[in-house]
């Protein structure tokens, strides 16, 4: 088994999208281990819907290649299609950040994924949820990693988030781990 991390996303109906998404998430892998949710401004984007991000961590004995075509057709169900626009709106975007520590490209896939190391939607939820875990490059933890990264334009919040009868994310709360920013 190996400790699997995604990023979850979207800015079309973000409220329904990520609950479906979590739903299919932990009826597949079982128990998941969840990050507040944030919402961002769109990077890179024409349009200026804002997104909600999180990541989402479980265990899982499923190949790279496995893992990543599932998500790609939890993606289709929700309406992306593979011929979509890079920077298109989305119901639903899954990233697969890491598995284990694997590092290097494996089934068409590279991991760790680039973006844990330069995008705040992605770091910061990352770092909150597994704040000791170590970056299978870089070998500093997600906590220490997110404590050097230099936000410049990015501006995230979290939000208020309530899935299968629990509040999952809640705006006021600031993990102990991470300083608040």
């Amino acid at each position: 088994m190996s400790l699997v991390t995604l990023s979850l996303g979207s800015n079309i109906d973000p409220d329904t999208h990520i609950r479906l998404c979590l739903d299919a998430l932990e009826d597949t892998f079982g128990p998941l281990q969840i990050s507040r949710i944030f919402e961002s401004e769109p990077v890179g984007f024409s349009d200026n819907r804002n997104f909600y991000n999180l990541v989402v961590a479980f265990d899982s004995d499923w190949s790279v290649g496995e893992l990543q075509a599932w998500s790609k057709q939890l993606e289709i169900a929700h309406g992306r299609t593979p011929d979509m626009l890079k920077c298109s709106p989305r119901a639903l975007d899954i990233d697969l950040l890491t598995v284990g520590g694997i590092c290097g490209t494996v089934d068409g896939v590279a991991l760790p994924r680039g973006e844990i190391t330069h995008n705040a939607f992605v770091l910061q939820p990352l770092a909150e949820l597994l704040p000791d875990q170590h970056h299978p490059i870089y070998g500093l933890s997600y906590a220490a990693l997110w404590q050097r990264f230099e936000l410049g334009s990015q501006r995230l919040w979290a939000i208020n988030f309530h899935w299968r009868g629990r509040w999952i994310s809640q705006a006021d709360s600031v993990p102990k781990a991470v300083s608040a920013r």
